[in-house]
């Protein structure tokens, strides 16, 4: 972490410092044991622990004896690789800690400054302490008892704030969660483009071999199967690449959200918190709900079906197409003819 870059942008070094020691996941003050990633982040170890099971559903509940799993670093998305220790095999950071610890010492004994709690606007001298929960706003009492929010309904500011702040962190593990699920959904898809191509490439190489050995005959038929092939390829890969350009710009939009939460979440006066936080929500679980795109089936990358058996007779050639096995049996007078599928 680097402090001295903190201090010098801020006015404050204790104000700077508290800022660095906060974690990207919870936004609260790191709490004991603090585990330091592989990419010298560090995080709470219950967040990080939450951060493994969101990005291993299936893992959950038992240990693998080869590999405890991976995740993603919410600061620099640096993929993280764990043994079957899990969380618990991570690094203590015991320099944040004690960092900590003095940090915390210091803040007990520190005096408040003035001017640091928002002024009520129609009443300067006027501290804001309240919430209407009517109108939705922070406002002082005495807008409560001679102004503009006398008939309605009011809540303790420190109550509003806290149940906000709490409900926007959920929000946020939430888009930290999917976004570890979408990034997964795109490595499948990758991967899926890639065993296309695969299975592609070794199907036509199976498909020349066997037209390879009937000589002339066999060349037009051959060029028209490869191309059929191609085509397939081509269009599953099409698909495919699509997926992965909208999984892309859905992780993009999310992150950008998460960006901005995270800085309104950082907001450590509960007024100025509560002016924005509530369509900072509503904007969260919005993009929360939003359209599920499309998936490939199972076995989608498979190009079985372009497999043929070329054991015919020489006047069947010129009639040869990708069939099943029912058609084939016409040429074969009976004789079983094995079909990968």
């Amino acid at each position: 972490m680097d402090f001295q870059a903190g201090i010098l942008q801020d006015g404050s070094p204790m104000e700077s410092l508290e800022k660095q020691l906060l974690c990207p996941i919870c936004l609260e003050m790191f709490s004991k044991p603090v585990v330091v990633l592989p990419c010298q982040h560090n995080l709470c170890r219950k967040c990080a622990n939450d951060v493994f099971q969101a990005a291993n559903p299936y893992g959950q509940g038992r240990v693998s004896l080869i590999s405890g799993g991976r995740f993603r670093c919410p600061s620099c998305r640096h993929e993280v690789l764990l043994d079957r220790h899990g969380v618990y095999g991570l690094q203590r950071n015991l320099l944040v800690e004690n960092i900590i610890d003095i940090y915390k010492q210091e803040c007990s004994s520190r005096p408040l400054k003035k001017g640091e709690h928002p002024m009520c606007k129609e009443h300067e001298d006027e501290r804001i302490n309240i919430y209407c929960v009517t109108c939705e706003v922070p406002t002082c009492s005495m807008c409560k008892v001679f102004g503009a929010h006398k008939d309605c309904e009011v809540a303790p500011l420190q109550t509003v704030f806290q149940g906000q702040k709490t409900e926007l962190n959920n929000c946020i593990s939430m888009l930290v969660a999917g976004n570890d699920r979408i990034q997964t959904i795109i490595s499948q898809l990758e991967d899926s483009c890639q065993s296309t191509e695969e299975n592609s490439e070794a199907a036509k190489r199976e498909l020349c071999a066997r037209f390879d050995a009937l000589a002339a005959l066999l060349e037009e038929k051959k060029a028209e199967l490869l191309q059929r092939i191609s085509q397939e390829q081509a269009d599953k890969t099409a698909f495919i690449q699509s997926l992965i350009c909208q999984y892309k710009e859905q992780l993009e939009k999310s992150s950008r959200l998460v960006e901005t939460a995270i800085q309104a979440a950082e907001e450590t006066g509960g007024a100025a918190f509560l002016m924005n936080a509530k369509q900072l929500i509503k904007m969260i679980v919005e993009a929360s709900k939003g359209g599920r795109l499309d998936k490939i089936e199972q076995g989608y990358e498979s190009m079985d079906a372009f497999s043929v058996s070329l054991d015919h007779l020489t006047e069947a050639i010129h009639a040869l197409d990708f069939d099943p096995a029912e058609e084939d049996e016409e040429y074969f007078d009976g004789e079983e003819d094995e079909v990968e599928e």
